[in-house]
């Protein structure tokens, strides 16, 4: 009987030449073509229109992952080619977004934090694809791209949804908030990923009320809705990184007891 040999693992070049997983690959070309054509809309200042597209973007970023493991469609490619992706639809398209509608009123402080923004997540995105075989995978080590754009993109259009005049002041508390969605997908902030939602698993009947709930008042009240729930998701981190650190917080210890002798009086001198 003869032993069939192992045949050595195909390089990374030759698995490329022999294609790509089509499918989520689609996903990812339309998460692409979502942010293009949100910078070219703000460019002809249609900013809610470019700011619905980035939020659509980042459902179909949402996807692509998801079906590509659900079908066994994973590789090294399609993680790399989501990364470039990601930096022109979370990165570029609302930095240009906040930009066009608020930030230019401080001028270069404006162009700073919105080029801020983009560095930042492009930093994040690195990072992610390095620790990503390592990582936790309940928690994402800083706030994710994704959530950092909508965030953006949500100040953008709750702005334009309440017809607020960007006067210098809104502006400056826009780049403001730009700065520190910036330091927080850069920082060691954990973020919950809720990779461990199984939408297959049994739910008790108050879960599914509560769910629903949470579905009618998007569909009734949509802006108000997702911007409310994206600030409880920011504000979540440090929340949970400031409780962790007051229960591992020791608890002050006590003073020794010392015994003390009573003070001797010197003896008076007999003459």
């Amino acid at each position: 009987m003869s032993v069939r040999p192992v045949r050595p693992r195909r390089p990374a070049r030759e698995s490329l030449r022999r294609g790509i997983y089509l499918l989520p690959s689609l996903f990812t070309v339309g998460n692409m073509l979502c942010g293009f054509a949100s910078i070219l809309h703000a460019l002809h200042n249609r900013l809610e229109l470019a700011g619905w597209l980035i939020l659509l973007a980042g459902v179909l970023d949402g996807l692509d992952g998801r079906i590509a493991r659900l079908t066994r469609a994973t590789s090294d490619f399609g993680k790399e080619y989501d990364s470039l992706a990601d930096v022109v639809s979370f990165g570029i398209a609302p930095a240009f977004l906040a930009y066009q509608w608020g930030l230019e009123g401080v001028g270069r402080w404006g162009w700073a934090a919105a080029f801020l923004f983009l560095v930042a997540g492009s930093v994040r995105l690195a990072r992610f694809n390095i620790k990503a075989a390592h990582a936790d995978r309940l928690f994402f080590v800083g706030l994710p791209i994704p959530a950092g754009a909508s965030a953006l993109t949500l100040m953008v259009l709750v702005g334009i949804d309440l017809d607020v005049i960007v006067t210098r002041g809104v502006a400056i508390a826009a780049s403001a908030f730009v700065f520190i969605v910036s330091v927080l997908m850069v920082s060691t902030v954990r973020y919950r990923s809720f990779k461990d939602f199984n939408l297959r698993q049994r739910w008790p009947a108050t879960a599914f009320f509560l769910f629903a709930a949470i579905v009618a008042i998007l569909a009734f009240s949509t802006l108000p809705a997702m911007a409310f729930l994206l600030a409880a998701y920011l504000l979540a981190g440090p929340f949970e990184l400031v409780l962790r650190k007051v229960r591992r917080k020791p608890a002050p210890q006590p003073a020794p007891f010392q015994v003390t002798s009573a003070p001797t009086t010197p003896h008076a001198d007999h003459h």
